[in-house]
């Protein structure tokens, strides 16, 4: 008996000692918000929440409409008390002030700012050499020009989707290496514009109706992702340990502030999920301990939170993941981990 007592008691600290996410409610938060053009759930989430990625914990859907999960500008975000626990009501969910709208999915708020995403949810950005190596090339255009842009005519040679006619246009960018394991992870396909095919053959013939970039003979070429990616992404923490290093950033900077895209070097494999959310750690900086005994000890300071950030595409082995919040500054060689 005397073991069993020991036993329950072992078990209950463990239980115990197992961190709960819990969707506290921010200090001076409202007990009604009217939701606003321009918003985001993020946005929104942060109004109530200490950690917005924790909004499904109160969110109050309405099983009844379609897609509950979509909030649009004009309505009421109300805070109620249901069995003594938070919730938030939307005004035509909770009956608190019916009112009739016809809207489409597309008037939705979105998760997070999309026109910071949007390019890259449609274009190739990390790839493996082989795919790279096996893409559709750009051979020559129709004029003697050496650089090309947009309404230029160019031929391509190498495509094997006869079906599809619109496509990316890359170059073969730096090559990701893992920090821990010196692994290739993939090549950064820098996106430079689009094109039509708008005739088959060896080589293809093909309208170029974008470019951001100046675009040679040689740059590489991949049929069009046109995957649909909807306004609203499941905000969630890992079920798992996660600890990733963020390996670059888009754009060139050297501090990493909100809504900055950033790599990780973690991905499917690793059990990466898109809406996946991630505390950033800003790595310790090593200073010289000249009061030790040993005088000048060189000494690794702790780890800060410097703020949280959203996985929102995956590859196999990579992650894309905008920040969301950066209550400092973020370095390449930070860590994104599971919020405690």
């Amino acid at each position: 008996m005397k073991i069993l007592a020991i036993c329950a008691l072992i078990l209950g600290m463990l239980i115990t000692a197992i961190p709960v996410q819990a969707a506290d409610l921010k200090d001076g938060h409202p007990d009604v918000y009217i939701v606003k053009k321009g918003d985001t759930l993020w946005d929104i989430s942060a109004v109530f929440l200490d950690k917005p990625w924790l909004w499904p914990e109160i969110w109050q859907v309405n099983p009844q409409v379609d897609n509950p999960h979509l909030i649009y500008p004009g309505d009421e975000l109300h805070l109620v008390y249901i069995d003594g626990k938070p919730r938030i009501v939307r005004n035509n969910d909770g009956k608190l002030s019916p009112k009739i709208r016809v809207l489409s999915e597309g008037d939705a708020i979105p998760t997070i700012p999309l026109d910071t995403i949007r390019p890259f949810l449609y274009t190739p950005r990390i790839l493996s050499n082989e795919e790279i190596d096996s893409a559709p090339y750009i051979l020559a255009a129709d004029s003697q020009r050496l650089i090309y842009g947009q309404g230029s005519k160019v031929y391509f040679r190498g495509v094997t989707d006869t079906q599809r006619t619109a496509y990316s246009i890359f170059r073969k960018g730096e090559p990701y290496i893992d920090p821990e394991t010196q692994e290739l992870l993939g090549i950064e396909a820098i996106h430079l514009g689009g094109g039509k095919k708008v005739r088959a053959g060896d080589p293809a013939t093909m309208i170029i109706n974008e470019s951001v970039q100046e675009i040679l003979a040689g740059d590489r070429a991949l049929p069009f992702e046109d995957q649909l990616f909807p306004p609203v992404f499941m905000l969630h923490a890992p079920k798992h340990d996660v600890n990733a290093y963020i390996i670059s950033v888009y754009n060139g900077v050297t501090q990493i502030g909100t809504y900055d895209v950033v790599i990780l070097n973690k991905g499917q494999r690793n059990n990466m999920e898109v809406g996946h959310v991630l505390t950033v750690m800003q790595s310790g900086r090593m200073v010289s301990d000249a009061y030790s005994a040993t005088k000048d000890e060189a000494v690794t300071l702790p780890s800060e939170i410097a703020g949280e950030l959203m996985i929102f595409r995956v590859f196999e082995k990579t992650s894309l993941a905008l920040i969301m919040r950066a209550n400092r500054p973020i370095h390449v060689m930070d860590t994104a981990v599971t919020p405690r």
